[in-house]
């Protein structure tokens, strides 16, 4: 049976709009609604979607980027390739801190580095619009019409009874864009898993084809967000350029990769003590892939935090770059749940302290699970990449010189906004032939 045709989808949209990040939310609730009748009553919101503002956006990309660096620091400073959307997280984790009370939700708060009252509770609203809104034809430099594509969608899946809480609802309309589907975890949980999959899937163009590991009768409320990024070079390397060279590990040891070269007249680039930065815009100029490559990358990263990162995009000055960079693929795929609550917020995965009433008061909800998935293709003609967050709930019983950078050894990458600053991809290339 098509995902079209599938009876177990009953949709009620809140609001239309988009979002950004993914959220899981699965809590086993258990049965005493009031019928199916109550539950789509009540499933619903009249609340409209805020206007944005790009002050306020530009405050949870701060947000954003401190959480990133943070959690770079907790989880990605020890072994290879890495990948990982700031964004999707602390999208995600905001939409369940949306239903937080008491100490969980300080907590979160702090993790999270006050993203969602960012912007006077408008920032995150604010930043989802200012991205949204980047997709578009643009000409590249060589005259070429080039599409950038920035896909960003929310589709929150509820059992058919339940009672969600009016203001969680109403958040979720209003700041989120999140149109409500009503499905039936209780009778049909593979089917809903498999339903859940399909619409991640297609929006992310197949690169995330399974989200979920599985559901079960249990499962009451799943919140999904996805993003899917496809990014032409305003200037594409040629491809007839690109080359086997050696690729110089942590360890010292040499592997041979392919590399891409690209002469650019007018780039960005920036040095300091330990360490060489280029900045390569794509289609359009609003986003733009920032590469910075030390020459010790464990004394780099042990000094690397959002401020620091701030300062070395601040020093990109103009000039012409003679630039090497490996083609490279990463894909990432872990449960958060340890790290995220080392970084500060234990209650949210403590069954029996955890307060998110304001999701629903039938049961008490905890985290169990925060399943992160991102990808990143880099090669001659730009970027494709992609990443889901699953928060799983359940219930407690201008050229001035001529500048090289042969990028052959250990880098760090982000792909970010260039207006509000916003990390949408964070990562480390330890080994490209890997």
């Amino acid at each position: 049976m098509s995902r079209a045709t599938n009876p177990i989808e009953r949709a009620r949209t809140i609001r239309g709009g988009l979002g950004l990040g993914t959220l899981v939310l699965v809590g086993a609730i258990l049965a005493g609604c009031s019928g199916q009748a109550a539950a789509m009553a009540e499933a619903t919101s009249q609340a409209t979607r805020i206007p944005g503002s790009p002050a306020a956006a530009t405050q949870a990309a701060e947000a954003i980027d401190a959480f990133g660096f943070d959690f770079y620091k907790s989880d990605l400073t020890s072994g290879g390739n890495a990948v990982v959307s700031p964004a999707s997280i602390v999208l995600a984790l905001s939409m369940a801190q949306a239903g937080a009370g008491g100490e969980t939700a300080s907590q979160m708060d702090t993790v999270l580095h006050g993203a969602a009252g960012s912007g006077g509770g408008n920032g995150i609203n604010s930043l989802d619009q200012t991205l949204a809104g980047l997709s578009g034809t643009f000409k590249d430099a060589n005259g070429t019409d080039q599409q950038l594509t920035l896909r960003i969608a929310n589709a929150p899946f509820a059992q058919r009874d339940l009672q969600l809480q009016q203001p969680f609802l109403d958040t979720l309309a209003s700041k989120y864009g999140a149109g409500l589907r009503l499905v039936d975890f209780e009778n049909d949980p593979a089917g809903a898993c498999n339903l859940i999959d399909g619409w991640v899937s297609d929006q992310t163009e197949g690169r995330i084809p399974k989200l979920l590991d599985s559901l079960d009768s249990a499962t009451r409320l799943v919140l999904v967000n996805a993003i899917y990024l496809k990014a032409p070079w305003q200037t594409p390397f040629d491809e007839s350029g690109t080359k086997k060279a050696p690729f110089t590990r942590s360890d010292g040891s040499q592997v041979s990769v392919p590399t891409m070269s690209l002469d650019l007249s007018e780039g960005s680039y920036a040095s300091g003590s330990g360490w060489q930065a280029v900045e390569l815009p794509y289609a359009g100029g609003s986003l733009a892939m920032t590469i910075v490559v030390p020459d010790d990358l464990a004394a780099f990263e042990a000094s690397l935090d959002a401020a620091r990162f701030s300062q070395i995009t601040a020093a990109l000055q103009p000039a012409a770059v003679d630039l090497t960079l490996p083609r490279f693929k990463i894909e990432t795929k872990s449960d958060l749940h340890s790290v995220l609550a080392a970084m500060g917020m234990p209650l949210a995965f403590d069954p029996n302290r955890a307060d998110f009433s304001g999701i629903t008061t039938q049961e008490q909800l905890y985290i169990s699970k925060v399943v992160h998935q991102a990808n990143i293709s880099v090669d001659e003609k730009g970027t494709e990449a992609s990443a889901a967050t699953a928060v799983q709930m359940e219930v407690a019983a201008m050229p001035s010189k001529q500048v090289t950078l042969h990028v052959d050894r250990p880098f760090i990458f982000a792909v970010r906004d260039t207006k509000t600053g916003a990390i949408l991809f964070l990562g480390r290339v330890a080994d490209p032939s890997a």
